[in-house]
């Protein structure tokens, strides 16, 4: 258990950001989906306004600090080549 003021803080302020990163990235999850889904539908024009759509959260996520930027790059990557595959 924390000891110090400080460390009690700490855990505060930890809880309330893994909230947060938490939403981000379950935010990022929906989008990445969205696309997934319109591939696996077939429906080209539908997984690139999807992936158009995903490809901005992915860098935000980068930009706040919650995705790895080669894990987003990466993601995007592989959703681009798959809809060029359609």
């Amino acid at each position: 258990m924390a000891n110090t003021p400080q460390a009690r803080k700490r855990i505060r302020r930890n809880e309330r950001r893994a909230e947060i990163n938490g939403a981000r990235i379950s935010r990022i999850r929906t989008f990445v989906k969205k696309v997934e889904a319109a591939i696996a539908g077939g429906d080209k024009t539908a997984a690139a306004a999807a992936l158009h759509e995903a490809q901005p959260e992915l860098a935000r996520g980068v930009a706040r600090g919650v995705l790895h930027k080669n894990t987003a790059s990466r993601k995007f990557s592989r959703l681009t080549k798959a809809v060029a595959a359609l």
